[in-house]
């Protein structure tokens, strides 16, 4: 891949006997800085980067503004599985999955400036660690209580860190180093049981996670100790449910679907390690909630060509550790600071499809859906202990927390329409539509941060044989300042300003061209030119500007 010099490379080798079989898979990718297109807003441009020469921080002109410098990393999965089936009644499988990244750079905290001058001199994230052992037993057999009976064991580690230093001030000397560890444990047991028209889903879930926190930081002078504070609380924190799913094919043309699913949470979080370096007036917390929800759908095949469905559910999610216990600077002067009093949020679903063929050329897939969130989990101005500002990272900041809001709603439309043309021609189109508010403090309604704009997917595909050929488009709406959220209204770096000087997202679309073709049963080659006309573009709230033009190139071997 062309607009980062992507290397990658797999390599698979299955081996199977009769009741055994082997999957051995490793990955390794490396890439380079991401390169953005020509054509769009100048403020997406990278003028500069920092380096440190004679032991100072200097701002160096970038040579080509159109690369993101820094941006390359690399990362190497592995995968192992081994199954048994010992007869027809039993299977049993273990997976083992690792997967590490190299040190990779936050570029989107590194393009952000105070005065002039770079914010930061570094800021990254470590090596990012994950590694999961899973053990799956099926065993399909009726009896009077299933059919299928699936029990999944899991035990998972993730490691990740994040290391910053300020490019002036205070704390330019200091070099912080923050570590995360999750320990995971979970079971799953699942069942299936079938009575003529009606099927039985159900089953239970526990899952426990203990997260421990460690900041450390050095005086980059002379190597000396710095205290810091944690990112996060020392937590644990546990879920356990039971759920039952029931269908029914109440007629030929109708089937009736409905569930229920009992939820219980619990967190808790030691706060001591921060109470030297922040005015809390909490040392722990411990928080548990439960909740029943349901859902209910029906599908009705109206004829061969149309089917009509819809679905009503509640939902609710519960906090987890980083909603309540995270301390982090999100914009220059604001800092989110833990909320020990925060509760999960309910949310209230409706839903409407529509699928319908017409002849034989024809498909068009149709759905519309509504959500109401009730305790929204949001961002919001806080306060400390009285205080509305605290000292963090060397600088007074404006106190947030992640709190329970009024309410939130969001209104979706998703669409899809397939024609089949003469001489193996075909066209397909993607398009979705969404609209997301939350109600503020003081009652008035904003955007949603979370809720993107409108964009879509239309490619003309021809295909031969052996030979695939495709031109599609790619597109996004624009957000225009009036429709920006509040919170992304404060990051200057992020986006583009209109007329009138104003923040926000510029509309953008991409033509691409992509071709597959198989040699042989053994051999694919595929290559592709995405964004020909290089646009210079950033999805909508995201940290780096999307490539530019991109000459992709991949073959693939397989042997038997």
């Amino acid at each position: 891949s062309s607009s980062n010099n992507e290397l990658t490379g797999h390599f698979d080798v299955n081996v199977g006997w009769k009741k055994f079989a082997v999957l051995t898979s490793f990955s390794s990718s490396k890439f380079g800085d991401l390169k953005m297109g020509r054509n769009g807003p100048d403020e997406y441009l990278k003028t500069f980067y920092v380096q440190r020469i004679d032991s100072t921080d200097r701002v160096v002109s970038n040579p080509d503004p159109r690369v993101q410098n820094p941006t390359g990393y690399s990362q190497m999965n592995l995968m192992q599985k081994i199954r048994y089936a010992p007869n027809k009644n039993w299977d049993f499988e273990y997976a083992f999955h690792f997967s590490e990244t190299s040190n990779f750079s936050r570029y989107d905290r590194l393009i952000e400036t105070n005065n002039g001058l770079p914010r930061s001199a570094v800021w990254e994230y470590g090596p990012q660690k994950w590694m999961m052992n899973l053990l799956s037993i099926n065993y399909s057999k009726s009896n009077n209580f299933y059919n299928n009976f699936s029990l999944k064991l899991a035990q998972q580690s993730f490691e990740e860190s994040r290391i910053d230093r300020n490019f002036s001030g205070d704390q330019m000397y200091r070099l912080r180093t923050q570590i995360e560890n999750v320990e995971a444990l979970s079971v799953n047991a699942d069942f299936i049981k079938t009575f003529k028209k009606h099927r039985f889903f159900y089953g239970a879930e526990a899952v426990v996670n203990d997260v421990k926190s460690i900041g450390k930081a050095v005086d980059i002078r002379n190597g000396n100790d710095i205290p810091v504070s944690d990112r996060y609380p020392a937590s644990t924190w546990s879920s356990n449910s039971v759920y039952v799913n029931y269908q029914n094919n109440l007629t030929k043309k109708i089937l009736l679907q409905t569930g229920l699913r009992w939820s219980s949470y619990s967190i808790k979080s030691d706060f001591t390690r921060h109470l030297s370096f922040y005015p809390f007036d909490f040392k722990s917390s411990d928080i548990s909630n439960n909740a029943t929800t349901a859902s209910l759908g029906m599908v009705f095949s109206v004829n061969k060509s149309t089917k009509i469905s819809w679905n009503t559910s509640t939902g609710f999610r519960a906090p987890n550790v980083d909603d309540i216990g995270k301390l982090f600077d999100f914009v220059p002067g604001e800092v989110v600071v833990p909320n020990s009093n925060l509760k999960a949020e309910y949310a209230y679903n409706g839903e409407l499809s529509l699928a319908k063929l017409f002849g034989k050329k024809v498909k068009v897939d149709l759905t519309a859906y509504y959500t109401y969130l009730d305790n929204a989990m949001v961002r919001r101005y806080f306060q400390v202990n009285g205080q509305d500002s605290i000292i963090y990272n060397g600088a007074n900041a404006r106190v947030n927390a992640i709190q329970n809001a009024a309410m939130a709603k969001v209104f979706g439309l998703n669409t899809s329409v397939e024609f089949k043309l003469p001489y193996n021609f075909s066209i397909t189109s993607f398009y979705n539509y969404q609209i997301g508010n939350e109600e503020m403090d003081n009652g008035e309604s904003s955007r949603s941060r979370h809720a993107a704009p409108a964009f879509g997917l239309t490619r003309l595909t021809y295909t031969l044989k052996k030979l695939s050929i495709q031109f599609n488009v790619m597109y996004s709406a624009k957000v225009s300042n009036v429709n920006l959220n509040f919170e992304e209204n404060q990051k200057n770096a992020l986006y583009a300003k209109d007329v009138n000087g104003n923040l926000y997202s510029p509309a953008w679309n991409t033509l691409n061209f992509k071709v597959l073709f198989h040699l042989n049963n053994n051999f694919v080659i595929s290559s592709g030119i995405e964004n020909i006309t290089d646009q210079r573009f950033r999805p909508y709230s995201s940290g780096l500007v999307a490539p530019g033009r991109n000459f992709i190139i991949s073959i693939k071997a397989k042997f038997k």
